[in-house]
C-alpha cells in the first residue's frame, strides 16, 4: 500500500529553517541536502502506512475465518473506538453490551460483519498501485453472490451491509479510514457503482456477450432481492397474508421496482449487448421490450435510443453542429 503522503505545513517550514535569521539564497548544496531529508520523511511515513495496513489485512483476514472472530474483533474496535478513545470507563462499555444483547445475538449480524470485513479487504488492496483489477473483479463478484445468496438472513442488517467500508468501526480502530481508491463502490450492496466500475467492464467485448448479459442478469436478479427483502415498508405482515396470493407477499416498494425500474435495467441491459456485439439478438429484443411497456415513463426515450442504434451515422450528422 502506498497512499500519497501529506507532509504538514509546519514539518516543510521545520526543514526549511536555517542557522542564520537573515534572508538567505539556498545553495546547491543546502537544496540537496533538505531533498534528501524530505524524501526519508517520505519514506518513513510510507514506512509506517505500510505496517498499519499490513497490521489490519492480517486482523480482518484472520476474523473472516468464523462468525465467532468476526464478533469478537467487531467488540474490541467497538470498545476501542467508542469507550477507550473517548475516554469513557469500562462500565459503560459493559452496559452498552448487555443492553445490545439481542442485536450482538444475531447470527445475521455476524454475517454481515464478515460480508462488510470481506469488501474492506477488497478495498484496501485496490487502493495499492499493484492492484489486479481483474483478480479484484472476481472476488467482488463472490462477494456480492454470497450477501445475495440468503438476503432474508441478512434483512436487518443493511445499515451495516451499505455503510462506506472506509467508514466502519474496524477501519476507524486500526487507523486506515483515509484509504481512498478510485472507481471502487465502498459498500458491497451499492449494485450500481459495484457492476458499473468493477463487475461489467471485463465483459464488454464481441467475444464476451454471453458473459455480458449472464453478469447483467444476476445485477437485475440482486437489485430485485434487495428490493423484495430490504425495501423496509412491507406492508402486510405475515399473520395477515393470504397464502396463494403473490401479491399480497409484495411491499408496495418491490411493486414499484418491477413496475419500472427493473424493465429500465433489462433496457439498459440490451443496449448494453448491442453496443458490445450481439446488434441482431439484441434489437429484437428491444423491439420486444418496447411492444411490452408501452406505458412505462420511459417508453419515449426507450423509442429514441433505439432509434439513434439503429441509425448512428444519422444521428452522428445531426448531433455535428454546421460550420
Amino acid at each position: 500500500m502506498n497512499p500519497p503522503m501529506r507532509v504538514p505545513v509546519a514539518l516543510v517550514c521545520a526543514a526549511l529553517s536555517l542557522n542564520s535569521a537573515r534572508a538567505e539564497i539556498l545553495s546547491d548544496a543546502d537544496r540537496e541536502t533538505l531533498l534528501e531529508n524530505l524524501e526519508k520523511l517520505r519514506e518513513s511515513a510510507d514506512s509506517k502506512v505500510d505496517a498499519r495496513f499490513r497490521i489490519a489485512l492480517a486482523a480482518f483476514r484472520e476474523a473472516i475465518g468464523s462468525d465467532d472472530a468476526a464478533i469478537s474483533l467487531y467488540l474490541n474496535c467497538m470498545e476501542k473506538v467508542n469507550f477507550e478513545d473517548q475516554q469513557k470507563k469500562s462500565a459503560d462499555f459493559r452496559e452498552w453490551k448487555r443492553k445490545e444483547a439481542e442485536n450482538l445475538s444475531d447470527p445475521g449480524l455476524r454475517f454481515a460483519l464478515r460480508h462488510q470485513l470481506r469488501w474492506l479487504i477488497l478495498t484496501l488492496q485496490a487502493a495499492s498501485d499493484k492492484a489486479d483489477r481483474a483478480k479484484l473483479a472476481m472476488d467482488a463478484q463472490e462477494v456480492v453472490d454470497s450477501i445475495f445468496r440468503d438476503p432474508e438472513k441478512l434483512k436487518n442488517q443493511e445499515a451495516i451491509l451499505s455503510q462506506a467500508v472506509t467508514t466502519s468501526v474496524f477501519a476507524r480502530a486500526y487507523e486506515i479510514n483515509s484509504a481512498k481508491v478510485e472507481k471502487w463502490p465502498l459498500s458491497p450492496i451499492q449494485l450500481d457503482q459495484v457492476y458499473d466500475d468493477i463487475l461489467l467492464p471485463p465483459y464488454r467485448s464481441p467475444g464476451r456477450v454471453g458473459e455480458l448479459r449472464a453478469v447483467w442478469i444476476k445485477r437485475i436478479q440482486q437489485e430485485g432481492a434487495k428490493m423484495e427483502h430490504w425495501s423496509g415498508d412491507d406492508k402486510n405482515p405475515k399473520e395477515d397474508r393470504r397464502i396463494g396470493m403473490a401479491s399480497a407477499m409484495q411491499s408496495p416498494a418491490y411493486e414499484k421496482f418491477l413496475a419500472e425500474a427493473q424493465p429500465k435495467l433489462q433496457w439498459e441491459m440490451e443496449c448494453d449487448l448491442f453496443r458490445n456485439g450481439d446488434e441482431s439478438g439484441a434489437a429484437l429484443r428491444m423491439l420486444a421490450h418496447l411492444e411490452k411497456y408501452l406505458a412505462h415513463p420511459s417508453a419515449r426515450d426507450w423509442g429514441k435510443q433505439f432509434e439513434a442504434l439503429l441509425k448512428p451515422a444519422a444521428a452522428a450528422t445531426a448531433a455535428t453542429p454546421e460550420p
